[in-house]
């Protein structure tokens, strides 16, 4: 029992740990050691104190007139190569490299998760996802919309190949054979940290400004579509759990349906919450590839 003054405070020689250091510690928290030093040292940029809480409002509000004019305009503005070179521009100029690797590492982790999935289902006639961006430029190739549109065709393909004809989907078959985890590797990524930047932003930040101009130059349909595909990451853990036979994954989902699209979320907040719970569940799966006997994992 910790012995206290009687102003309250601790006794001399009480260790007195900061938020960082909990965080660090935790041992609850699966991701690698080298991503998880990169989220606090994102975190602890001056940007996410001084200049995320009024970025959210302003970003908020932003998305929301947005939205509204695009419902009363009987036309849909539709700008992908603009959002593209925005997107690219932005990174370049006013995010600091850690967060732009933490950026592009999500497009990467989740991409092989998708793989892992695909490779171990054995669906027939769907092919592995090609995503695979390893520096700021390339995220300007469509990667945005693309990255949506992958976790939607692989879902589609499984469901369609795990229902019976005139039936309702079941579960996928588990792999009668060792899993494939030969895809789970991230290559080295570029971030241009050499590169002279105006500001060097937290990547919360950068989301919430990001999302000004994807709300802006997609269709109602397409920004409703990315929106709702955080949510898929309730069937992506499901899949991933039906694979391994390991429950964990489910701990990770996030709360809520995929049988409800939402209309009114933090978007910029979800992303980060999306990406962290891939992080999770890539770790997880490099921890059971390190645990499994060797002729158990295919080369």
């Amino acid at each position: 029992m910790v012995e206290r003054k009687p102003d309250g405070r601790a006794t001399a020689g009480r260790s007195e740990p900061s938020v960082w250091d909990a965080i660090m510690s935790d041992p609850t928290v699966p991701i690698s050691r080298r991503t998880l030093e990169l989220v606090v040292r994102d975190q602890q940029r001056w940007s996410r104190t001084w200049l995320l809480p009024w970025v959210r409002i302003l970003s908020r509000l932003a998305v929301t007139l947005i939205s509204v004019v695009k419902r009363v305009l009987p036309g849909q503005l539709r700008a992908h190569t603009t959002m593209d070179t925005l997107c690219v521009w932005f990174l370049r100029n006013f995010v600091s490299p850690e967060a732009g690797e933490l950026l592009i590492r999500h497009f990467v982790v989740e991409t092989q998760l998708l793989n892992f999935v695909v490779r171990n289902a054995n669906v027939s006639g769907q092919h592995e996802v090609d995503l695979l961006p390893t520096n700021l430029r390339e995220l300007g190739d469509r990667a945005v919309i693309e990255h949506d549109l992958n976790v939607y065709d692989v879902l589609i393909a499984l469901g369609r190949a795990a229902a019976p004809p005139g039936g309702a989907p079941g579960d996928l078959p588990r792999p009668a054979g060792p899993l494939d985890t030969s895809m789970l590797t991230v290559p080295r990524l570029d971030t241009e940290p050499g590169r002279r930047r105006w500001l060097n932003i937290d990547i919360q930040t950068a989301l919430y400004l990001m999302n000004v101009p994807f709300a802006l130059c997609l269709t109602s349909e397409e920004y409703r579509r990315a929106v709702h595909s955080m949510r898929l990451d309730i069937s992506l853990l499901g899949l991933l759990t039906q694979l391994t036979g390991d429950p964990t994954f489910l701990a990770w989902r996030p709360g809520g349906s995929v049988l409800r699209v939402d209309s009114t979320v933090d978007v910029p907040r979800a992303v980060y919450e999306h990406a962290v719970i891939c992080e999770y569940a890539y770790a997880r799966l490099i921890r059971l590839r390190a645990e499994a006997p060797r002729t158990e994992v295919a080369a």
